[in-house]
Order: structure tokens, then sequence, then C-alpha cells
């Protein structure tokens, strides 16, 4: 998640005849002006390449030791990229840099080359001239880049002094090739992020549903740019509910499959504290399932929140209509017509949506299908972001009131009929 701008005053110089400029002063009201800049940028944009910054392999640079004659030799291109406060990094000129990793593990290691902005006003120099050039540095590392920093390239190193290659295909680079496609590119910046987990039983029985739910959340990108998700899914199981701070965590909880769900004391308790939150528990469940729906109507029970269809609410409830607007729900991958119903912050869909956020073994989904259930996948994303923010602010301006003072006691009548349907 990107870090918004501090909430902190701003002070601005306040002009008037006679008023003395010293060098503090006049820092101080260019300070001003650097952080409005900033703040700007950080409320609406994201950090990243704004142009150039190619890397390319080169011959050893003349004048080097014969030591690092080594195929280790990159050049990075001029560009310019932003980072995530606003300040600008500008490589005016190409830069010769050497790989010196020495993998020592029996296993690659995936190498990070990022640029970082250097603020003049913190070097330590010998002397001071009157301009002084805004500058950066770059590093060559073995995590993943900060907040700080913007990434230019990605080398998956084998063990020992290995020479670099440039790929066969840019998309499907090797080891020891340059990688460029986790470079991120200077944009708007979404008005959402939202992070999700799979919650699996200790037998888990859908091994696809992380790689479909990583579908749903890259489809955000183009079809919803607005709302981003976390690239990086967490497994969690029943037992993780016993951690009351799983609330503080993650926007949704998703679950499918046959099994029935029971929850002990602690787990139900801890999970009411993550809905009271305004966390988001979605449960898939196929058609035939009778035993996992007959569990889950009684979760909801002891929850105090019957579930209810979604047809039997508002027309614009809004996992009907944000951001987009469905009448009938879409089929699931079978062809068969998705339920699904409510109950406070769990959601169930009744049918198997989430294999149509991704692709199937045998490559036959329409492409409409898929199409469909990943944008009421995004509905289900961005009415999970919206709950859980507007909970918390009513949260802090009522000093946490109980959510259950305002819940309101629901028919259970419309979930039993389709279970008879099923039967």
């Amino acid at each position: 998640m990107l870090p918004t701008p501090e909430i902190k005053a701003l002070q601005r110089l306040q002009i008037q005849n006679g008023l003395l400029i010293n060098a503090e002063r006049w820092m101080q009201s260019h300070e001003y002006h650097r952080q409005r800049q900033n703040i700007h940028y950080q409320s609406l944009n994201q950090p990243g390449i704004i142009c150039g910054l190619g890397v390319s392999l080169i011959e050893t640079p003349k004048d080097i030791p014969s030591q690092y004659n080594d195929g280790r030799w990159l050049q990075i291109q001029p560009g310019i990229a932003i980072d995530v406060t606003g300040n600008p990094i500008i490589v005016a000129e190409p830069i010769d840099f050497h790989i010196a990793a020495d993998i020592a593990d029996t296993q690659p290691r995936l190498i990070y080359i990022v640029l970082s902005y250097v603020d003049p006003d913190k070097l330590v120099r010998q002397q001071t001239n009157e301009f002084e050039k805004e500058t950066f540095r770059i590093d060559e590392k073995t995590s993943p880049p900060t907040a700080f920093e913007v990434e230019v390239c990605q080398i998956l190193l084998q063990p020992g002094l290995v020479a670099l290659e440039n790929p066969t295909d840019v998309f499907f680079p090797g080891v020891n090739c340059l990688d460029l496609r986790s470079r991120k590119i200077a944009c708007s910046r979404p008005k959402a992020f939202v992070r999700v987990a799979s919650l699996q039983s200790s037998t888990p029985e859908v091994t696809n549903s992380i790689a479909n739910l990583s579908y749903l959340l890259q489809a955000t990108n183009s079809l919803y740019p607005s709302l981003q998700g976390y690239e990086k899914i967490d497994k969690l199981t029943w037992t993780h509910l016993e951690n009351a701070t799983i609330g503080n965590t993650y926007d949704l909880l998703f679950t499918t499959g046959n099994q029935i769900i029971q929850l002990n004391e602690k787990e139900l308790s801890n999970l009411k504290i993550y809905l009271d939150k305004g966390g988001v528990l979605l449960i898939e469940s196929p058609t035939n399932a009778v035993d996992r729906l007959e569990s889950i109507i009684d979760l909801t029970d002891q929850l105090g929140t019957p579930l209810e269809d979604l047809r039997r609410q508002s027309r614009n409830h809004p996992l009907r209509s944000q951001p987009f607007l469905f009448a009938a729900l879409p089929r699931d991958a079978s062809q068969q017509p998705i339920q699904l119903l409510t109950a406070g912050g769990i959601i169930l869909t009744i049918g198997d949506l989430s294999a149509a956020w991704g692709l199937d073994d045998k490559l036959s989904l329409p492409r409409e299908t898929i199409r469909t259930a990943q944008e009421l996948g995004i509905n289900i994303l961005n009415f999970a972001w919206q709950r859980r923010q507007m909970t918390q602010l009513m949260q802090q301006q009522t000093n946490k009131e109980s959510s259950q003072e305002s819940s309101q006691e629901l028919s259970k009548e419309p979930l039993k009929n389709i279970l008879k349907k099923l039967e």
C-alpha cells in the first residue's frame, strides 16, 4: 500500500515590509512550496518511471581492473522517475554499473537494481557550491524495493560469478537475464488498495483458489484502475481467526470448497470482531454442497445476521451496481447461474464463480464468461473496501460503537427456500 502524506499543518512565511531574509527563512519559504508539491503528488499519483531508464548489457569499460572483466556490466540509460514522496529522480546521462553479487546459495537468487532520490542538503561535502545538482543513487540488493526506491531491472542470478545475458524472450526471461517486467510506471493513484487472503481448510480441496484470486486482482488494473489489489495473497486457515488482529490486516477473506464450516467459540468471537471492524468474508459453495450451505446458515444465525438473497434487496445494492451494473447475475464456469446472498459482512456465492476468474485447465471458457465473472468479483472487492473504510471511519467518529446496535433482523426464509430447491 502506498503511504499517504503526513497529516501535519504547513507553515508559510508571512511577508511584510521590513522582513529580514536570512538563510533559514529563505530555506523555509522554499520548503513550504516543496511540501505542497509533494502532498499533491502523493495524493493523486503513484511513483514510478516517467520515461527512459533503459538497461542494457555493455562491454567492460576501459581502465577497469582485469578482475572486473566478468561480463556483468550494465548501462542505465538517461530518463526520469519520481519517488513515492514526489521527488524527481533524473538520470541525465548513461551510467555504467557493475553487478557485484556472488550468490553463495545453491539456488538462484533475485537481484534488484533500484534508484533512489538523494537530497543535496543531506550530503556531506568538503566545499559548498552556489548551485548543487539534485542527485540519486543506484543500489543492487536482494530484497524487494522499498517504497522510496524505483526498480529499473531484476536479474535471477545463478550461484557463482556467472556472466549476464539478454533474454531470448523479453516476456519470459531466464536465469542470468535482464528482466524488465516488474518496472513500475508513474500513473494516477487508485482510490483504494484491497488486501485479500485465502481461507483454506487443513486439507484444501481447491488448489486453484489462489491462482484464480490472483487473476481477479490482476484484472482490476485494466477493468477498474481505481481499485488495486495487493499482489501477495496470504494463505490462512480457520485457526488464524483465533488471532484477533486479523481484522486489522485484510479487507476480504475468501474461502471455497465443499467442506462444512464449523468454528469454535474463540474463532466465532474473532470472526465477529473482524466483521464488526468492517471486514468481509466471501464464502463460495457449489450448488450441490447442501451440508456446507446449511453450516453457513448456522454460522450467520450465530452471528445474528441471517442471510438474504440479493434479489430481495435494493436494486441499487453496491454488489449489483458498483462499479459494474448487473441485472441478472452471471453464470459460473459450468454455465449455471450464480446466486448471491449477504449477511452483514458475509457474502455467499452459490456456484463456481471463482473458477471463471482465471484460466480453466482446458482453456475452454468463453471470454464473456470470464469477463462478467471478473466484473462481479471486482464489485465484491469494491464492496469490501467501501464497507471496511466507512465502518472504521464511523468507529473513529462514534468512539467505536458496536455495529450490532444498528444491525437489522433479516429473515432467513430466502436461503431456506433455495436449499429446498437444491434437495
